[in-house]
This record gives structure tokens, sequence and C-alpha cells, in this order.
């Protein structure tokens, strides 16, 4: 089969397509035949060697596709069903191994290119809504980044929630795509904190979402009203540099957290509540996913690098 492997941490020029063995389906395990994958930040965080496996080794955990095998012990899923998943390193291929307690069964009404663009980012909107800040109806909500894959299914959350959204984004083509989202303001990133105080009457947003990190970190945390919520879950511009934490109850015994969705399904019972909601409103039509882009199997560099530019909107796939 063809895969995409990592052959030493660095650049995106260490991504080579090669022939490698299919990989062996052992117990509790299912061989998948890759129909979409996903294309992440984490992939770019691991090619670059800030965490994960020592090169050389397979990119990417997220796609959907159909079991092709099942291995012993495996009772919930057999050939032909359709599948997705999140966690299973590898997924740059023409075939992987996903560990079946982790594999998501897709609905019809849900295509498996939609299943891939939607489970990982659309359960990280999900838990980010639902459990880490729980969106309240009014609730001044600021959303980095709300064209990207995550922004702007988040923004539609928080909107099925009741709350107002105020997005952030680099363009005025991004800003179109996160009021086609449903946000209620759209501003720049030039002096945020500033416009969001005088969209809240002076009296700050209850959360912001940042996904973008370094060079949004301070201004968010002066964007918040008092005792709210700064909920740290990426670092597109890099990550942020230590800080004192007395500068929370500086600005007014703010919250600080920096959630993973695998600890918010780190439960089958939560992963597969969170993906059937998900789905849900898919089929319902009630969350629009966007996929920003399709790369073949061959040009996952290009994908990663279109991502890592910030040039996208929505949610990039690789079709093996």
């Amino acid at each position: 089969m063809r895969a995409v492997v990592v052959t030493r941490s660095g650049g995106p020029e260490v991504l080579e397509v090669r022939d490698q063995p299919a990989p062996e389906v052992g117990p509790g395990r299912l061989l998948v035949d890759v129909e979409a994958v996903g294309v992440n930040y984490r992939d770019i965080y691991e090619r670059e060697g800030r965490y994960g496996p020592s090169p050389p080794f397979v990119a990417g955990v997220e796609g959907a596709g159909t079991v092709a095998a099942v291995g012993a012990d495996v009772s919930d899923f057999g050939a032909g069903d359709r599948v997705a998943w999140v966690a299973a390193p590898g997924s740059y291929a023409e075939q992987v191994a996903v560990d079946a307690a982790r594999a998501v069964p897709v609905p019809e009404g849900v295509s498996s290119e939609l299943a891939a663009a939607a489970l990982l980012q659309g359960m990280t909107a999900h838990y980010l809504a639902t459990s880490t800040y729980r969106v309240r109806p009014d609730d001044e909500v600021v959303i980095h980044a709300a064209a990207g894959g995550v922004g702007l299914l988040l923004t539609q959350i928080v909107k099925l929630r009741g709350g107002r959204v105020i997005a952030t984004t680099s363009n005025e083509e991004k800003a179109a795509l996160a009021r086609r989202a449903g946000a209620d303001e759209v501003i720049g990133y030039d002096g945020f904190a500033e416009r969001v105080r005088e969209l809240t009457g002076g009296a700050g947003a209850a959360v912001v979402y940042d996904g973008v990190g370094k060079a949004t970190f301070d201004e968010s945390l002066t964007a918040l009203r008092p005792r709210g919520t700064l909920v740290l879950f990426g670092a597109a511009s890099g990550p942020v540099p230590p800080f004192d934490p007395m500068r929370l109850e500086g600005h007014g015994s703010l919250f600080l957290t920096r959630p993973s969705l695998r600890h918010y399904t780190a439960e089958r019972s939560d992963l597969l509540e969170r993906a059937y909601e998900v789905f849900g409103w898919i089929a319902e039509r009630r969350l629009d996913v966007l996929i920003g882009g399709r790369y073949p199997l061959d040009q996952a560099r290009r994908g990663q690098e279109d991502l890592a530019a910030r040039k996208t909107t929505g949610k990039l796939l690789l079709l093996p």
C-alpha cells in the first residue's frame, strides 16, 4: 500500500510517499480501507518533532473509510461497515489499523469525506462549547480563527446554544465565511481586545476560544470580563511563553484552561455521545461542514504547507 512517511523531523520536505506493508490486524483492531484523511496541526507538530513517535513513521491520525477485516475479539463491527476515527496513527495511507474501541460508526446521510472532515474538529468544537465552558444564552463569545475548521463549527455550535459570537479573521474572504456560519460580529486581529470591549458595552467577553496561541494570548486575556474564561486549545502561531499566574488576578480573577480532545473522549460513552450529536447535526443540516481543500495522497506536503501558512478555510482532506 502507499503511505506518507515522516522520514526525519523537519519541514514539509521530510514527507515521502512510499510503498509500505499493509498493517496487521491484531485482537481488538480493524483493518480499514481509507477513503478520506484529515490534515491537522497535530500532524505538523509531530512532523517537526515537537512530540509523538520517532521517525520514520506514517503520518496522520484521523480519517474515515470502510472496514476490510476485523481482528479477534471484535463484535461491534464487520467487513463493509463505514467508520471514522481521530486517533489511529498511520492514517496518511491507503489502509490503516484502527482500535475498534476508538472507532465510530458513520451513519447514513453522512459521507466518508464529511465524517473525516467533521469528527475531530466537530467533537473539539462540541466539547469546547458544551463542557470546557458551557455556553449559555446571550453569552458574549470570542472565537479566534473563526474561518478555520474548528472555528466554523464552533461558531455554529455556539449559536445553537444561544451565544453571541464575535469572530476574528485575517481577511474579508474569511470574514464572509464566519458571517455565513452565524457570527454576529466579525473583526480583525489588530486591537481586537478594544473592539471586543466596545461591542460588549465595556463588559468584556464571557469566554475567548483561542486556537491561535502566542500572537493572540495577551489580548485574549484583556478581552475578557471579570471571572471570564480563556480556553487555549491550540497554538497555530506558536506556543505561549511562560507567564505569571498573578496576571489572571490582575485582569479580574480570570480562568485559564488548556483542554484536549483525548481527555473529553477518554470513555467510549463520551466519544460516542459527542460523535453521534455532531453527526446528527450534520445529517439534520443544522451543522454545515466546509471542506476547504482536497489533495491526493502524494500532495500531503502541499496540504500541510497550506495549513501551516493559514491560507485555508474549513477542513483539508487527503484522498488516497
